[in-house]
């Protein structure tokens, strides 16, 4: 082989490695930059794990501030006999992944869904209404109709998901309250715990969540809560350490075997697409931020058939439910000035020999009052339909509709200084929506909701 051609091979060489070093530069270039921008997304998105996963979802800085508070019913239904199906867990749970703030109100399973109490039969008690035709949308319609809400969504869950999912998770430790000794053979149900701190299993923790009284006829003690009360606590602090010891970063790789669970044994209308955009906060949310409370109400056997029935008091409802859902939202400036807003409307009332009212009572007022009018800028004619009717349903008229330019974001347009709870309440029926304050106060409305296309 002539020198020439050598040479000739060994440039050709060269310039093979210098073009390959030149491309895995670029590679390594490329590769650094989109580390550095999926680093920075995560960044602007809040960092740390919750960032990482909202990153991975596709969700920018503005996502979290568009998601309104997501509010659930939760059923949980007995399966041990055959065709009864009766719900021994009935629990409104909610999230706000801006505030990071949650709550669960337990509905007693007792609560009387009829219209006359002196006439209440078992049959009308709000844990029979999914046994009759298994439809839990029936159940959510009382609970609407009991609290004011507008829940949307519902999840059905089944003793097996329960003793299945804590299994998954490896168990969960909790403080049985008291001794726990009952026996119902014809449910095949064996309650056997001890107090304490302890480790329980799926099955142990069945027994927690269902035991109501011992076999003794003793329950849990008067200052915790007797009975169902005493279930109904014992079942919201349970769902509280669920969560705690469930939301931890190691469970992200159970996270298969937890879908597999929830497909097989829990009934839901909640869509992922809209699970998918809360998943990412609630991971670094604090149970300290969670309130519990009970449906205020009473029992009582005061009918034909001597059943007893849980009465809701509606009064101290409607006071539970600002508080829970509507006031806990609000900055300390915002409470103060409707106080004083209230103190001198009571003032003004009183000079006037007119009736006092209290602050929940002249919200529902004002809501009945209110002027709106509805654009449709989603493109989805059944959309204005769907809003028009939640809004009715939840005691607001609409004055006007009519359709827009296609719209991004549902908004909420305030032009007559609004009432900052209803605003929210409104925010909360439609499930989406930025609240906007209107610069001129020409129009005769005094609301403008503009249906965007991220409604849903």
């Amino acid at each position: 082989m002539s020198r020439n051609k050598t040479n000739e091979k060994r440039t050709k060489k060269k310039k093979k490695m210098k073009f390959w070093k030149k491309f895995l530069l670029f590679i390594l270039v490329i590769l650094i930059g989109l580390i550095g921008l999926f680093g920075y997304k995560v960044h602007k998105n809040g960092g740390g794990l919750s960032g990482m996963l909202a990153t991975v979802a596709g969700h920018d800085e503005n996502t979290k501030k568009q998601l309104g508070e997501f509010k659930c019913l939760l059923l949980g239904i007995s399966t041990d006999q055959e065709n009864v199906d009766l719900t021994d867990t009935i629990i409104v749970a909610s999230y706000n992944p801006n505030t990071q703030k949650a709550t669960l109100l337990s509905i007693p399973r007792d609560t009387y869904t009829g219209k006359d109490p002196s006439k209440a039969t078992a049959y009308q008690k709000i844990n029979a209404m999914y046994s009759r035709k298994h439809r839990p949308d029936e159940t959510l319609e009382a609970v609407n109709e009991i609290t004011g809400l507008n829940i949307k969504y519902y999840a059905v869950i089944k003793t097996e998901a329960l003793i299945k999912m804590v299994d998954v998770i490896g168990g969960i430790t909790f403080n049985v309250p008291i001794n726990m000794d009952y026996d119902d053979p014809s449910q095949d149900l064996h309650i056997h715990l001890k107090a304490g701190e302890q480790q329980l299993d799926g099955d142990k923790a069945e027994q927690v969540v269902r035991f109501r009284h011992n076999n003794n006829g003793t329950s849990y003690p008067e200052e915790y809560g007797d009975n169902d009360i005493g279930r109904m606590r014992t079942q919201r602090e349970f769902i509280l350490q669920v969560i705690k010891q469930t939301a931890v970063p190691s469970n992200i790789f159970k996270l298969g075997e937890i879908l597999d669970v929830a497909k097989q044994y829990v009934e839901t209308n909640i869509d992922f697409s809209v699970a998918k955009d809360y998943i990412p906060y609630i991971v670094e949310f604090n149970t300290e931020n969670l309130l519990t409370e009970t449906l205020p109400g009473a029992p009582s056997n005061k009918n034909a058939a001597g059943t007893w029935v849980y009465i809701h008091n509606k009064k101290e409802t409607q006071s539970l439910i600002e508080k829970l859902f509507y006031d806990r939202d609000k900055t300390e400036e915002e409470l103060e000035k409707e106080a004083n807003t209230n103190d001198t409307t009571n003032t003004n009332n009183s000079n006037t020999n007119s009736t006092t009212n209290t602050s929940t009572s002249n919200t529902a007022s004002n809501k009945a009052n209110l002027k709106i009018e509805v654009l449709n800028g989603s493109g989805e004619s059944k959309n204005l339909q769907t809003v028009v009717s939640d809004l009715k349903q939840a005691g607001y008229k609409v004055t006007k509709t009519g359709t827009t330019n296609s719209t991004a974001k549902t908004t909420i347009i305030d032009k007559k200084e609004t009432n900052s709870s209803i605003l929210r309440h409104i925010k909360d029926v439609l499930g989406v929506g930025t609240i906007e304050n209107s610069e001129t106060n020409s129009s005769n409305m005094d609301l403008v909701i503009v249906i965007g296309k991220d409604y849903k």
